[in-house]
């Protein structure tokens, strides 16, 4: 009721201001981009100003958009497309990069809010969450950062109207009145920076209309969905008459969650989790005093409060052995009373959670940038400067034992909070001289990291550790085991905590050009080269509190019954976890990275015909290094077995006899080290691809293909070490394959716009190598060449959008499409009980209305045969002792199906 009354009042005050102050004006359709301005005619709103030369190439065919338009030549073809891959405005088929593009029309028609939306019409592209929104992931071919570390930077970039977001969770929210989304697939960072090195979303808003108008749309769902969104534009007289537009756009949505919660004895009081609750504003300011200068203000601001986010079991545990199975879950039930404890018999898609501690995310994303364009006619140039801060954070809480049980935590509260804060200035001086089309530019970020992170034990948790290893040694719970074998302060009493704090300050500084030299009216060359020193500063506090924090590791350590080598590791390492070692009590550190590094990309492009475009072209992507922001004790790093101080980075191993009489002898690594250097090296890709784009039957087909190859070396992966997951460099990782993308209209009102990647995504390829050595020491569970998780070799989209007009000048618009996945595994040690099968996912829309758009109602459903998949299976806190191998697996599902109705209507 409260986001109905929010959605109301806002509609109503904006629709009532616009109406009242400017009078009621049809809005011009913006189902059809235009076509490509030349020369002086290119419009300064977009990322450069500046057209690609067309005087010194023969002119290409022009690129269709899902929309559909008319040729008054040639009967009815598909659209011109403009795109600003190479941050000008170019011709789609001109441009010698894979990309992936969808229009306005296409997005309502198919659903599309938000980037997470977007996967499902871009073929190799997956979009996952987990624990919270922050933890978002996207992937291109197969290559994504995977972690919840907030200082491991992205794989894909996403940047919105010209301002790069840090990370791929602070850029999903409801993106409003968006004309375009551009996917770039393959390393992008020439362009757009240093952490683009599988690719880049790029996702350009509206910008204010001088014409007064508006649209409002209200929707309503199952799962109790109710939202709506109102937009207004038009001149603003009071501020410089016909030379200031404006626009602001407001959207509050809210929907239950899609998991009912068994709470137990609290102190959750939330029976459901994975709502959505929030609201967003955007406005905009556009000035315009003559045809050469342009200014652009764009503010926004987020703020969401849901529940989130449930997992359930996937599988049981495993037998420890024939006689003596271990049952996790009957532990966890034991502990937890009748009726509590977590899921006995998998049964992951009753969407039934088990959780007695609060799952919050409140998150505040806000911004402004100002972009100004100034053309330069006489010299056929013009000058670019984008600047942006932004404004992200993030308080969050969960119950990670996902289960009722008391066991342990992270708190709601600052407590547990991540923010960003970043200042952003571009600059590009973009032009043609002859046959030179010329950009230059330079960029800068300083990013400010504050990430505060508190683990805490609950009451049971001591009761727990006691009935689990005692079951490991004796094939039964035994309770006081652990006092019993170790003393009393073996014992982890509730309320002991790790209180982690982060700091980190990044500066990224670069300069970067990229240049296409017309040698012929067929023939051309692309060379592009970005300079980056990438200053990062780190200063982390950690401290234990609670009742004798860190007793029970220090005392498990130094039993004699380890020192002989008669208490497992797996035991060692799951008591000894960083967040009970008293090496991090009260312990302070300081680290400091500074990178340079040259990127590039040469392309040589050759035009056999205005129908046929052909590409070969080598990049060379950079994504810079950074600091595991989590506690990082042995056995990260080097072995070590000398005497003396342990250096830093390394960890200290202790030879014990293999029995108590026998003079042989097994190492143990104790866990009683802090490792001080948490640094993971920069990443490097280098890519080759050859690539044809076609226009087809008139213009009424356009497809495009790829090759590509790309070798990831000191590819950022996310690893488990025996103690805690890190990120860690794998010497090398592979992708090859191919993209495919086409735009179809057959007919009139039939539009089809799909695509398929074929990639295989693999470590490399054979035993014994530097990364398979690396695999085998974190618990890794594949097959050398395995293929990386959430990277399935094939992936296809498929998006179709027919209009029947009715008399009266009434239309039926009917949408379909589909999402395919091969099989994939969804964990990173390859646990084959982590995959996830082929599977396809199919959205559908009927929108009925007049064909001038000026209102319409639509019938929509998401995930029409209600598949289930998974986002992320992952291994249950502290339930998979002895081995990852035979532990609890828990996942984070894909969204049910849903359905509902929304109402529109232009003014």
């Amino acid at each position: 009721m409260r986001a109905f009354l929010r959605i109301t009042a806002s509609t109503l005050a904006i629709t009532t201001a616009t109406l009242a102050g400017a009078g009621i004006a049809l809005a011009q359709s913006a189902a059809n981009p235009a076509p490509v301005p030349t020369g002086a005619e290119q419009s300064s709103s977009g990322t450069t100003g500046v057209a690609a030369s067309q005087s010194t190439t023969a002119p290409g065919p022009a690129a269709p958009a899902a929309g559909g338009g008319a040729n008054t030549t040639s009967g009815y073809t598909v659209d011109t497309v403009v795109v600003t891959a190479q941050k000008r405005k170019e011709n789609l088929q001109d441009v010698p990069i894979v990309v992936t593009v969808v229009n306005k029309q296409l997005l309502q028609d198919s659903g599309v809010r938000d980037i997470k939306d977007l996967s499902k019409l871009t073929s190799g592209l997956t979009v996952t969450s987990t624990a919270s929104e922050a933890t978002t992931t996207a992937r291109i071919r197969g290559v994504g950062t995977v972690g919840d570390n907030p200082g491991l930077e992205p794989s894909v970039g996403v940047v919105i109207d010209g301002v790069y977001r840090p990370r791929n969770g602070v850029g999903f929210n409801d993106l409003g009145d968006v004309d375009q989304i551009e996917v770039l697939k393959g390393p992008q960072g020439t362009l757009f920076g240093k952490s683009t090195s599988a690719g880049v979303i790029s996702i350009t808003t509206a910008e204010p209309s001088f014409k007064t108008g508006g649209s409002a749309e209200f929707t309503v769902g199952n799962y109790n969905e109710i939202g709506g969104s109102a937009e207004v534009h038009g001149a603003l007289p009071v501020l410089g008459g016909d030379k200031v537009a404006g626009s602001f756009y407001f959207a509050d949505r809210h929907r239950d969650g899609f998991y009912d919660v068994v709470t137990g004895q609290g102190p959750r009081t939330q029976d459901a989790s994975d709502n959505e609750d929030f609201y967003t504003a955007r406005g905009q300011l556009l000035f315009r005093p003559d045809s050469n200068l342009t200014a652009r203000i764009i503010a926004d601001y987020t703020h969401r409060d849901e529940n989130c986010c449930a997992a359930v079991v996937k599988a049981n545990s495993g037998p420890l052995n024939a006689a003596s199975p271990l049952n996790v879950q009957g532990i966890v039930a034991g502990l937890a009373g009748a009726g509590g404890g977590e899921a006995q018999t998998p049964d992951p898609y009753s969407r039934l959670a088990y959780q007695n501690e609060p799952s919050v995310q409140n998150i505040v994303d806000e911004g402004i940038s100002a972009q100004i364009d100034y053309k330069l006619p006489s010299i056929n140039a013009a000058i670019t400067s984008i600047t942006a801060f932004r404004n992200w954070k993030l308080i969050d809480g969960n119950d990670l034992d996902f289960s009722n049980a008391d066991l342990f935590s992270t708190p709601v509260g600052d407590e547990n909070s991540t923010q960003f804060q970043d200042l952003s200035q571009e600059l590009r001086f973009a032009g043609t001289y002859g046959k030179l089309d010329y950009l230059v530019g330079a960029f800068y970020a300083n990013e400010y990291l504050r990430d505060n992170f508190e683990f805490r034990t609950g009451n049971q948790f001591g009761a727990y550790l006691d009935d689990l290893f005692s079951t490991i040694v004796e094939g039964q719970p035994t309770p006081g085991f652990l006092p019993g074998l170790f003393g009393p302060q073996a014992t982890f009493p509730g309320g002991n905590a790790s209180m982690d704090r982060y700091r980190q300050r990044d500066d990224d500084y670069s300069v970067f050009t990229n240049d296409t030299y017309h040698f012929t009216s067929k023939f051309d060359v692309n060379v592009g080269v970005r300079y980056t020193i990438d200053n990062k500063v780190l200063n982390s506090s950690n401290q234990n509190t609670g009742a004798n924090p860190g007793a029970g590791c220090q005392a498990i350590d130094s039993s004699p019954l380890t020192q002989l080598g008669l208490i497992p590791q797996a035991l060692l390492n799951t008591v000894c976890l960083p967040f009970f070692s008293p090496a991090f009590d009260n312990f302070s550190n300081h680290q400091s990275e500074s990178t340079s590094n040259t990127s590039g990309t040469v392309k040589a492009v050759y035009r056999w015909a205005p129908e046929l475009l052909t590409y070969v072209s080598y990049a060379k992507g950079f994504k810079a290094g950074g600091f595991n922001l989590d506690r990082v004790g042995c056995p990260n790093g080097q072995p070590y077995a000398g005497t003396g101080p342990v250096p830093a980075g390394s960890c200290p191993v202790a030879t014990v006899p293999t029995n108590p009489f026998g003079t042989g002898g097994t190492k143990i690594i104790t866990a009683l080290t802090a490792d001080t250097n948490t640094f993971f090296k920069p990443e490097y890709s280098d890519s080759i691809e050859a690539g044809a784009k076609t226009t087809l039957f008139d213009r009424k087909l356009l497809l495009n293909a790829t090759l590509f190859y790309e070798k990831f070396s000191n590819f950022q992966y996310n690893t488990f070490n025996g103690l805690v997951f890190v990120v860690d460099s794998l010497p090398a990782v592979y992708s090859k394959g191919l993209d495919t993308d086409f735009l179809w209209r057959p007919i009139r009102d039939l539009n089809v716009q799909g695509g398929l990647t074929i990639a295989s995504t693999r470590f490399s390829h054979t035993d014994g190598d530097a990364t398979s050595g690396v695999l085998a020491t974190s618990g890794f569970l594949g097959a050398a060449g395995s293929r990386l998780p959430l990277a399935p070799q094939y992936s296809a989209s498929l998006e179709g959008t027919y209009t029947y007009r009715l008399p009266a000048d009434y239309m039926v618009r009917l949408n379909l499409g589909t999402k395919f996945n091969s099989k994939y595994n969804t964990g990173s040690d390859e646990d084959i009980r982590k995959e996830q099968g082929a599977y396809f996912v199919t959205d559908g829309r009927i929108i009925f209305g007049p064909q001038d758009g000026k209102y319409d109602v639509e019938f929509w459903v998401e995930n029409l045969a209600n598949t289930h998949y998974e986002q992320v299976a992952f291994d249950s806190g502290f339930q998979n002792a002895p081995t990852n191998a035979t532990g609890l697996i828990d996942a984070f599902l894909g969204n049910p199906r849903t359905f509902g109705a929304t109402l529109r209507a232009k003014f």
